[in-house]
């Protein structure tokens, strides 16, 4: 359990790390998720935005990225090293430049679009080089401002690259936190109060000019921890250390800059006085900056309240055009210099439409959602910027919801779409300017609806025939009518006619005039093109000339309004037809009806019934098709039975043929079982054979070393001096050897039968092996391993012969050559020796012994010759039974004798004899001969009678 609750907990955290270093787009009105960004490997810091709009910076502790916001792709990023780090990447205002301050005090300028290095800002001097933390600049993009852990300031001047001024903040301020510029919307982008937060949680505002303290927000009890500054300078938002959030109005924080110091005890009449005391509202006044009083815990409340309204009473005065926005001083200026300033243009703009801003009312239509004529803009408009185009949808249909006749008006995304470009970043402004425009300029637009306006082509027209008869003769003798020549212009608004520049100073003097000037411009904009409309012939020369650029002078067509608005009759002006300009209404917007109501109704109705249609279409379209995917999905069902069936009859064949081809397999393994069975059969017969054959070829081996033993007996016993003595031995030792033949002949008999019984019950063992083989195939492989293993062994075997046979050589050799060396020691002491019956012992003891180790060496061969023939096929006979048979083999008196004789000759070294015998042995040779033949002879007969029963 616990380990499941630690594996969860992992994942959570991996997954808000994750999060932490993503970027996420939502939209602002549908609360929908745009885009989700990632890259960072490590949390985001840093938000910057171009001031077009288009492009956003951020920021993380080892890289910085550049996206593009139309495509919410990442278009360049910035690695730097690990030990060098980022502070802050940003975009600088009004201009394409990008600053990138490092934690090594390095700061580089880099061009937008191309990333290329502009510039980099020379190291701080030495002696109050800080370590950099924060940074602001102002509006214009010239005055950097830097600080961190230490209570100075430096600012840069980016036109000079260069540091220009050293500001010591107060000795308690020992670290800064934050930055901020004050704006104000009259210094022209050259902000001079720069907001000071220090680690103290007071935030403290100083003219980096004159370096003065002009004065603070936050207390030691009351710290803030974070603060940012509105758009025009007018408010000051802050997130205070306990969690709370305060509003500051910087009008009334500078209002008490420029005054005579106040007296020190002031009473609010306003708030009851038992909340209040005297000593509460004392205020302390220095020569370097303005303290706002103390407020006790319990005043808190209604000083907020007291600033609320004070906000109210300021927002109210906003819409009013003070008398420093006079409209008349405006257009004394307008009229001077032909259009506006660039940096003021819309700050006008918006103090000449009295611009209520009603974002409750705007929120209201948006939330409303895509107005379903424009859920398909994109096919009829087709925008590249996807932001333009959601902006484009949401302000038509904000329109659309505001009143009914905009859903249906077709020119109305043309109309809008200059000011959608222009305020896209703004949406409530782009929206509130594009009503106002509507309910003053475009009068009476929609009362032939859906018709254009021939009431004001009418007014157009007049005004052209009195103006430029001959222009207008002209159109009418090609068939060219106030729909073609002035029409496009009012629903473009002159946006396809004019460039950006243009058109911005043809709106200066629009909004600054009465709403007849737009119908004035379009007659003095044909009055201006007269001469290339005067050579063109072809009505779609006409149509091409109105909805694309001309080479028209726009201070020059300004200029013919201005004359035409003052020489055009009062019977034709548009005046007559047109009112007054009203603003929007604070609040709530007014109700837009001047329309016909019938019309749009019944347009509406007619709508809806073809929608209805359209939706009963769909879903018998829909019906249909669910119909057909029905029958495509039967006929696919049939079709994969089919092709089933198909493939388990394949199968049924496939495994029809693989069963033949086992049989067949099968039965040649029987057949190749058989031939197996017959080649172990005749390999048997050949082992058998062979077996016989060595065991025979052993036993003549064995009488042949016999006989070669007795010819050695009989040759030392026919050197004895007594012949007499010498025939009876050799009688007795033939008489001997005669029994022992005749046992051995009867040994052998017995061995034979007994070999022929292993035979042939080895015979029956292995027929009743091979028939069990017969029944179990799987046998086969281990008999014929065995008979491997049989092979193997009489290998072994055959090779243990072999080296016994060299082992009885090597002592055949040894033995010579120790009797040469008893020969050569007894002839030393044969001179000694003279006693006769001395001698006849002495040999008596010496043949004895040699007959005793002959005899040893022959019960070791017949022994290891019987264990041989009792296993033939692996079997292993004891030792004892191969000594039993051995020691049958001969009487037991001569064992018992020589035994005796053998202890008497380890006692006295009668083989040191045999030298007397030298001399005698020549003699004995040929008498010797003649018996060794006959015995070999009678050996030879008796060892061909087994061989013929075997046989």
């Amino acid at each position: 359990m616990w380990l499941l609750i630690a594996q969860v907990i992992a994942y959570l955290l991996a997954t808000i790390k994750e999060i932490s270093m993503c970027l996420t787009c939502m939209e602002t009105v549908t609360k929908e998720l745009v885009s989700w960004m990632r890259g960072h490997e490590s949390s985001v810091f840093s938000i910057s935005v171009h001031a077009s709009g288009r492009y956003a910076i951020t920021t993380s502790s080892d890289t910085a990225q550049l996206w593009d916001l139309d495509t919410f792709q990442r278009k360049r990023k910035l690695n730097i090293l690990q030990s060098v780090g980022i502070q802050k990447v940003f975009f600088l205002p009004l201009s394409n430049t990008i600053l990138s301050c490092f934690k090594d005090n390095s700061v580089f300028a880099w061009e937008c679009d191309t990333l290329f290095c502009k510039y980099q800002l020379p190291a701080p001097p030495e002696s109050s080089s800080i370590l950099y933390k924060v940074f602001a600049v102002t509006r214009d993009g010239r005055i950097l401002a830097a600080g961190g852990k230490s209570n100075h300031l430096h600012l840069w001047c980016l036109e000079a690259k260069q540091l220009f001024r050293i500001i010591q903040m107060p000795t308690k301020v020992r670290a800064i936190r934050h930055l901020e510029f004050l704006p104000d919307s009259f210094d022209a982008g050259s902000n001079q109060v720069l907001g000071v937060l220090s680690q103290d949680g007071i935030m403290r505002f100083i003219n980096i000019q004159t370096c003065k303290l002009l004065f603070e927000i936050g207390s030691l009890d009351e710290g803030i921890s974070s603060a940012v500054v509105s758009p025009h300078g007018r408010y000051i938002a802050s997130i205070m250390e306990n969690g709370s959030l305060n509003i500051y109005s910087v009008q009334a924080l500078t209002q008490e800059i420029n005054k005579p110091p106040p007296p020190l005890v002031k009473v609010i009449e306003d708030l009851p006085k038992s909340k209040l005391n005297a000593g509460d509202l004392k205020v302390k006044v220095t020569s370097r900056r303005v303290q706002l009083p103390s407020k006790s815990r319990e005043s808190k409340i209604q000083t907020r309240i007291l600033k609320q309204d004070l906000a109210g009473h300021c927002e109210n005065k906003e819409n009013e055009l003070s008398e420093g926005l006079s409209k008349k001083r405006l257009q004394v200026l307008l009229k001077g210099y032909g259009e506006y300033p660039t940096k003021y243009r819309m700050f006008i703009w918006r103090s000449l439409l009295q611009l209520p801003e009603n974002h409750t009312a705007f929120s209201n239509l948006i939330d409303k959602g895509i107005h379903a004529a424009f859920l398909n803009l994109q096919k009829n408009y087709p925008i590249k910027s996807r932001k333009l185009l959601r902006v484009l949808q949401r302000t038509l249909s904000a329109l659309a919801h505001w009143s009914a006749i905009f859903s249906d008006t077709p020119y109305l995304p043309l109309l809008a779409f200059p000011f959608v470009k222009l305020f896209q970043n703004n949406q409530l402004i782009c929206f509130e300017v594009i009503a106002t425009l509507i309910i003053n300029w475009c009068q009476h637009w929609f009362e032939y609806f859906p018709n254009p306006p021939i009431n004001v082509l009418s007014v157009v027209e007049n005004v052209l025939a009195f103006h430029d008869r001959t222009l207008l003769q002209h159109f009418m003798e090609h068939d060219i009518t106030s729909q073609l020549y002035a029409w496009p212009l009012l629903e473009t608004v002159f946006s396809e006619v004019l460039t950006r520049e243009e058109w911005l100073k043809l709106f200066d003097n629009v909004f600054s005039n009465h709403p007849s000037f737009l119908l004035m411009t379009v007659v003095a904009y044909n009055i201006c093109s007269r001469a290339p409309l005067l050579n063109c012939n072809l009505k779609d020369d006409f149509e091409y000339f109105f909805h694309h650029r001309n080479n028209v002078d726009i201070s020059v067509v300004i200029r013919e309004v201005y004359h035409l608005m003052d020489t055009t009759p009062a019977d034709i002006h548009p005046n007559s037809m047109l009112d007054a300009f009203v603003s929007l209404t604070k609040g709530q917007y007014p109700v837009f009806n001047k329309y016909p109501k019938f019309v749009v109704d019944y347009q509406t109705q007619e709508r809806e019934r073809i929608r209805n249609d359209e939706l009963d279409y769909l879903r018998e379209r829909q019906t249909v098709e669910d119909m057909q995917a029905e029958v495509d999905q039967q006929r696919d069902e049939y079709e994969a039975w089919y092709q089933k069936q198909e493939l388990l009859r394949k199968a049924e064949e496939t495994r029809r043929e693989m069963l033949l081809q086992e049989e067949e397999k099968m039965i040649q393994q029987r057949q190749k079982l058989a031939a197996v069975k017959r080649e172990l059969k005749v390999k048997e017969m050949h082992l058998q054979d062979a077996a016989r054959r060595r065991f025979l070829k052993l036993q003549q081996d064995q009488r042949e070393m016999e006989l070669r033993r007795l010819d050695d007996e009989i040759e030392r016993k026919n050197l004895s001096t007594s012949q007499e003595a010498i025939a009876k031995e050799m009688r007795e030792d033939a008489d001997a050897y005669r029994r022992k033949v005749d046992l051995e002949e009867h040994m052998f008999h017995k061995l034979m039968e007994t070999h022929q019984t292993q035979i042939q019950n080895t015979q029956k063992l292995i027929e009743e092996n091979l028939a069990k083989a017969e029944q179990a195939c799987l046998n086969t492989d281990w008999r014929i391993q065995a008979l491997r293993k049989q092979r193997s062994g009489d290998l072994q075997r055959n090779e243990c012969y072999q080296e016994t046979a060299k082992l009885l050589q090597k002592n055949r050799r040894k033995e010579i050559e120790v009797l040469n060396a008893l020969s050569e020691e007894e002839a030393k002491k044969w001179e000694e020796a003279k006693e006769k019956d001395f001698h006849l012992k002495s040999e008596r003891k010496v043949s004895a012994l040699s007959d005793a180790s002959r005899k040893w060496f022959l019960e070791k061969e017949i022994s290891d010759a019987v264990e041989h023939a009792e296993r033939p096929h692996g079997k292993v006979v004891p030792r004892c039974q191969n000594e039993q048979v051995a020691s049958s083999c001969f009487p037991a008196t001569s064992q018992s004798s020589d035994i005796s004789e053998m202890d008497s000759s380890t006692r006295i070294s009668l083989s040191q004899r045999r030298v007397q015998w030298d001399g005698v042995e020549r003699d004995l040779m040929e008498r010797v001969r003649n018996l060794r033949q006959r015995l070999t002879a009678r050996a030879r007969h008796r060892c061909q009678t087994p061989h013929l029963l075997a046989a």
